[in-house]
Order: structure tokens, then C-alpha cells, then sequence
């Protein structure tokens, strides 16, 4: 095996993990504008779709004590931003703890999908944005993942 191979495929995981980070910035600028919004009592503009205040105003956009979700979302974010960034220097177990976070995100975003096409009846552009946005970071981990997997197999 060759080191010029190795160094190919260190760099590419670097790229995947720096990637996963910049992608997980555009999550905490949402989720944190979100959740400012919430707790200073403002309404959401919501130009590109309608919906936006039935979907933030619900009993479903604050969890326990009045938190809104989009606080627990910018706290995930921040956690996959982290974790991403130690991994990118190479920390093994940054990785590890990244694809369970990540998994539990895209969890919450199917749920609250869920909650806003069949119970709501309303979407949320900045919910669709977050649920973009975690997709992403699913299918980036995932790659991540797969070339991890190729690195072994080699």
C-alpha cells in the first residue's frame, strides 16, 4: 500500500468531517435565529412559504418548562459543529459520537415533518431549512462513513 493512497483518503475524511461542520454552522444560525425569535416574542417572516407562525406558535415548538425545540435544535447543531471540527483533527471518538447524534437528528426532523404535513398543516421554511439541512449532514456522515469503511476494506 502506498503512503500517496493513504494520504488521498486521510484528506478526503478531513474534507467529509470539514463539510459536515460548515453544513451544521447554516443548522445554528437557523436554529439560533429561531429560537431568539421565540423568547423575544417576535414573529417569524415566513416569505416563501405560509405557515410559519402556525407551525412556531403549536404546542409542539416548545418542549418541557416552555423551551422552544428550536433551542434543543441549536444546542444539536452546535454538538454536531464540535464534533465534526475534532474529527477533522482526528479525533476518533469525536467521529463515533457524531453518527448516533446525527441519526437521533434525522429522527426528530422525519417527526417533525410528520407533525407539520399531517397535524399541523402548516410548514415552516426555517423548519424545511433545518430538515434540509440535517438531511445533509445524514447523507454527509453516511459518506463519511462508507469511506471509512473502504479505508478498512483496503
Amino acid at each position: 500500500m502506498s503512503t500517496d493512497g493513504f494520504e488521498k483518503r486521510g484528506a478526503r475524511g478531513v474534507w467529509w468531517d470539514a463539510a459536515a461542520a460548515l453544513v451544521a454552522l447554516v443548522g445554528l444560525a437557523d436554529a439560533a435565529y429561531l429560537t431568539v425569535e421565540h423568547i423575544t416574542g417576535r414573529s417569524v417572516r415566513c416569505m416563501i412559504v405560509s405557515g410559519c407562525d402556525e407551525v412556531l406558535q403549536s404546542r409542539y415548538a416548545t418542549v418541557a418548562a416552555g423551551v422552544p425545540v428550536a433551542a434543543l435544535g441549536a444546542l444539536a447543531y452546535f454538538m454536531v459543529f464540535s464534533l465534526a471540527i475534532l474529527a477533522a483533527f482526528g479525533y476518533g471518538g469525536a467521529r463515533r459520537l457524531l453518527s448516533p447524534l446525527v441519526a437521533l437528528m434525522f429522527l426528530a426532523t422525519l417527526w417533525f415533518f410528520y407533525l407539520q404535513a399531517f397535524v399541523i398543516h402548516a410548514f415552516c421554511a426555517y423548519c424545511l431549512l433545518s430538515a434540509a439541512v440535517t438531511t445533509t449532514l445524514t447523507l454527509l456522515v453516511f459518506a463519511r462513513r462508507l469511506t471509512d469503511s473502504e479505508k478498512r476494506l483496503s
